[in-house]
């Protein structure tokens, strides 16, 4: 069904580049996210417009180009009991997280992430069902 989920700070980073490599990374891989991934791409979205290299319609296009590639369900797609653990797993790492470990969880999928905080702390829990983002393009370069 999907492959990983995808993290806003991943999102945002593609987003941010622009970059024309992303693209078959994104069409050749499933990525599935949570419908809170617009809440903070909304939320920093002063921050991609600024830190682009890409005119405003530019950045319109690709952005679609992007997130047509990508699968973002509702949050209640995940269990309770997933919640739960998610809830558990961040509540001292990182709570803006809980629910793209919460669907991580939900799909037995691994997790794409920028965030070292959230990997190296997930990792010091038991989770490991979680990739740094440039650990997985050096495992594609490979």
């Amino acid at each position: 069904m999907f492959d990983f989920v995808v993290d806003t700070n991943v999102l945002m980073s593609i987003l941010i580049s622009g970059k024309a490599s992303y693209k078959p990374i994104v069409l050749f891989n499933r990525f599935v996210s949570v419908d809170f991934i617009f809440n903070e791409i909304d939320e920093y979205q002063n921050t991609i417009f600024d830190k682009t290299k890409l005119d405003r319609l530019q950045l319109i296009d690709y952005t679609n180009q992007i997130l047509s590639k990508i699968t973002i369900l509702p949050r209640y797609v995940v269990s309770e009991n997933n919640s739960q653990k998610a809830t558990d797993l961040t509540k001292d790492i990182d709570f803006n997280d809980v629910w793209f470990i919460a669907l991580a969880l939900e799909y037995k999928l691994p997790l794409l992430t920028r965030d070292t905080k959230l990997f190296n702390g997930l990792q010091k829990k038991g989770f490991k069902d979680i990739i740094l983002f440039d650990q997985f393009l050096k495992s594609l370069i490979q």
